[in-house]
This record gives structure tokens, sequence and C-alpha cells, in this order.
């Protein structure tokens, strides 16, 4: 890979997306579960001033994760929630403040199906499920076909308070990604079996969200390469789902892998010093002409050049190298700083990792990162107390 100036530039260019919006550079922040909502589904100071970092650190668009548009199923209680009139003021600011410096910020539509968070959701995926200490109800023929409508109706909530466009969330063993998955969706209607019905409902929602947002708003959709499960979505099927999305007016395909199935390794947990999917992504690059978003295991600058140099991604999608360093965009476009170091953990409890980064993201929202100096077990216990408080807001909040 050249060295030259030419090549390095190239995480400055733009993007222009199918629909006409324009991506300033090449660099995005990946959806990640910040847990910073109120417990009420709206946002906080600290997640507000979080994206609006983000914005100020030069990336081209920031996607909030698990941003739900049905209480009934949330990732965690700390998720934002579409649709509630008394949210609209706070996140009609956060959408102000994150989309400054032209950068673009769009909420990640989720629904955690069976994966949602059992002390405030009864977990309800494609199929019912017992597997281990796994259990879940399945969906009825009437609560898939509605699922569009709610997608939708989501997606149009978050337009009308100022994101600039959606990415529906198909990946990581939440809902649409178990309809994806031999494992969870094992329906014998037109919703399952052949990769084509199993890929059925999510045409049908990104369908729908288009009626509905109009020509010109960006649609993205997070989808993974593979399940890593034994009995999941393998690669063949997930490039078969990729031809398949082709046919669609998407924007922007966002490729990752793995699951939080209990039990499942993280594939953000992942030792290994080179970004993850991109070979999937190049074999994808073959079978679409829609832009595509490399995330996971991206750590140095060089990675993320020669992704977009030799045309395996046309966006990087960032995470944790970006919660190490919220200004890393910048510095990476310009070639004016060095790559994060990235902290070593011995022997970590489940979770730990994710727990530290995620109160990591706590202490960027709140301008006091210098002083972050959590140990992953101080870290989990935190993250887990405040869950534990949020579940009792969102209880009262939504049980009524």
């Amino acid at each position: 890979m050249s060295n030259s100036a030419d090549s390095r530039n190239i995480l400055g260019r733009t993007l222009e997306l199918p629909c006409g919006a324009v991506l300033k550079n090449r660099l995005a922040k990946a959806p990640m579960s910040d847990s910073l909502g109120n417990g009420e589904g709206g946002p906080t100071e600290a997640q507000i001033r979080l994206y609006e970092r983000w914005a100020e650190g030069g990336s081209a668009l920031s996607i909030v994760g698990e941003v739900q548009g049905d209480f009934r199923f949330p990732e965690r209680p700390g998720n934002l929630l579409l649709g509630l009139k008394e949210n609209q003021n706070a996140l009609r600011l956060l959408t102000k403040r994150a989309t400054v410096n032209g950068a673009h910020i769009w909420p990640q539509l989720g629904h955690a199906g069976a994966l949602a968070y059992l002390p405030v959701s009864q977990p309800k995926g494609p199929s019912a499920l017992s597997i281990g200490d796994f259990t879940c109800a399945g969906m009825s023929a009437e609560e898939i076909k509605a699922l569009p409508v709610s997608y939708a109706r989501a997606a149009l909530d978050a337009k009308d308070v100022g994101f600039s466009g959606v990415q529906i969330h198909a990946a990581h063993g939440f809902l649409l990604s178990q309809f994806l998955s031999p494992l969870f969706n094992r329906r014998s209607d037109g919703y399952g079996g052949s990769i084509e019905a199993r890929c059925r409902i999510v045409l049908e929602v990104i369908n729908e969200v288009r009626r509905v947002v109009g020509a010109e708003f960006p649609i993205g959709i997070k989808i993974n390469s593979t399940d890593k499960l034994v009995g999941g979505l393998t690669q063949e099927e997930a490039l078969e789902a990729l031809r398949l999305l082709d046919t669609t007016s998407l924007d922007l395909i966002d490729i990752s892998g793995g699951t939080y199935f209990p039990g499942a390794a993280s594939c953000s947990d992942n030792s290994s010093s080179e970004p993850y999917f991109l070979d999937f992504a190049r074999r994808a690059k073959e079978l679409t002409q829609i832009p595509l978003m490399v995330t996971g295991g991206f750590k140095k600058s060089e990675q993320a050049v020669q992704a977009v140099t030799e045309g395996a991604a046309d966006m990087v999608g960032v995470g944790r190298a970006m919660v190490l360093n919220p200004c890393l965009a910048e510095e990476w476009v310009h070639n004016s700083g060095i790559d994060p170091e990235f902290p070593r953990f011995e022997s970590p409890p489940e979770g730990g990792v994710t727990a530290w980064y995620t109160m990591r993201l706590t202490a960027l929202g709140e301008d006091a990162e210098k002083n972050y100096d959590l140990d992953v077990l101080s870290a989990l216990r935190i993250y887990e107390e405040r869950d534990t408080k949020r579940v009792s807001i969102w209880k009262r909040k939504f049980s009524g």
C-alpha cells in the first residue's frame, strides 16, 4: 500500500450516498450501547455532550446504538426511546449539538426481540426457543406483519426531532438478526426456511421506512457477516442477504458480526490486532453497489487508510478507539496524531471490558476522562448498579 499523501488523504474524501446526502469524510463513530439514557427513554446531558464531542472531533457520522421504537423490547434500560412527546425537546437538543462541524447523527433503530432485557421485558423472537438456560416466546404472524410499520414510525419520529438519517439494526443477535439466523428462526411460514424467506421481514422494514421518510433521507443497515454461533447465520447466507439488500433503496450497509447470545464470545473483546470483517467486505463489494461501511477492530489509522484505498470499505466504523480519543477522526484524517494506546486487562470477568469502555463513555460525556481510572471490576460494579436503578425508573414509566 502506498504511503503517499494522496493515499492518506483518502480518509478526508467526502462520500455521497445514493439518496444524495454527503458524509464529509470516511470515518464514522460506530454504534455502541452507551447506556446513557435517563431510564425513561430520554437523553441525559452527558449523552448529549458525548455526541457533541465526537462531532467536534471530526467524525463524519455518529450512530447512537440501540435506539428503541417499542418500550417493550429494550436492549438496556439506558436506551433512548423514540415517539415520546416529553422527550422531543431533549432529543432535538441532542441532534442539534451532535451535528456541529458538519457531522451526521443517526439513531440505530433497534428491537431486542429474544434478547430483550429480562428485568423490564418478556423476550419474544421469531420462534419460541429453549436452549440451555435461554428461553423466549415466539412472535405471531400478526406481530411480525406489524414490524415494518413500527420501524417506519420510529424512523419518522427520528426525522422529526432532527436526526439526519437512520440505521436499521439487523446484527448482533437482536430481532432482525434473529430472523436472519436459522438458530433463532425456525418458522415454517413465509418468514422462515430459506435465506430469502428469513430476509423477507428485513426487506419489508426497509421498504416501509423508505416510504415514510422520503427519497432524500439516508437509511443504513447493520448486518452480520456471520453470527459466530454453531447453527447460526453463515457467511455464504450473509452474502446472499447482501444480494437481496442490493435491490433496496439503502444508502449504507454496515458490515459487522457476532452476537450477544448468552455465553457467546464477543467480537469486540477479540485480541486480534487486525480488523475483523474485511475479507467478507471484499466479497460483499462484488455483490452490491450500495456503499459499505466496515466496523470492528480498527485500531490504527493505517488500517482505515488501507481498507478504503483497496476498496474493501467506503466508510470505516470505529468504536473503542474513538472512546479512547474522541478527536480520533480529525487526527486520522489529517495524520496529526498517534494511534490510541489500548488498555490491557488481565483475566477480566464476563462483561467487564464492555463495562469499562461504557463507563469511559460516561466520563467523556462529563468531560472528565482525564480523571478516569476505574479498574474493570469497579467499572462492572458501577455499570450494573446504574442499570439496576434504571430498571426501577423504566418500570415506573412504562408499566402503568
